[in-house]
């Protein structure tokens, strides 16, 4: 199982990013989110599901990440240099944490559902679950909570209950475009 941190510090892609942190508690979410901005990069990064290629890290693009407390994922909206939604990313994850840098964390568990902003859905990476599975990299009650928290994810997306699209939007709208990030509640 691999630890993901949310500041990417060892991404060597990125050259130049900006990372903030802040904790949230209010009606709507609960948990830590980070918006990490890449300033320079080496190379563009390039995704395809369904058919659709598309640039996932650019000059100016920005993830914001959720960590929700108590919860088996974590989502990543990623945004162009525009600001305009490229797609959502969720991680399933076995634990959630934040160091003592305060810079929040995830154990991956392999298997991860993408929306992109076309509203097509995409759960990915189902051989690399069997595979850590396989491999004892995880025990079978970890793929199972994987299994079963994709499962939720899926049935929360299609019944339009999942909170994180309209929530990113906002949160970019209001929070990140005059990157008065860390002021506003």
């Amino acid at each position: 199982m691999k630890r993901k941190f949310g500041d990417r510090a060892n991404w060597r892609r990125i050259t130049n990013r900006k990372f903030v942190c802040r904790y949230l508690d209010n009606d709507m979410f609960t948990g830590y989110i980070t918006l990490y901005t890449i300033l320079g990069l080496k190379e563009p990064l390039w995704k395809t599901y369904g058919g659709h290629t598309f640039c996932i890290a650019d000059k100016g693009y920005s993830w914001l990440q959720y960590y929700p407390k108590d919860a088996n994922y974590v989502v990543t909206a990623m945004f162009d240099d525009r600001e305009q939604i490229v797609e959502w990313y969720i991680d399933t994850c076995k634990h959630q944490g934040i160091t003592d840098q305060g810079v929040p964390w995830f154990d991956d568990l392999y298997l991860d559902v993408v929306v992109l902003k076309t509203g097509e859905v995409f759960l990915l990476d189902e051989d690399e679950l069997q595979e850590a599975l396989q491999r004892k990299h995880i025990t079978q009650q970890d793929a199972d909570m994987a299994h079963t928290t994709a499962e939720g994810l899926l049935h929360s997306i299609r019944s339009h209950m999942f909170p994180y699209f309209q929530m990113s939007l906002e949160h970019r709208a209001e929070w990140f475009h005059n990157g008065d990030f860390r002021r506003k509640g």
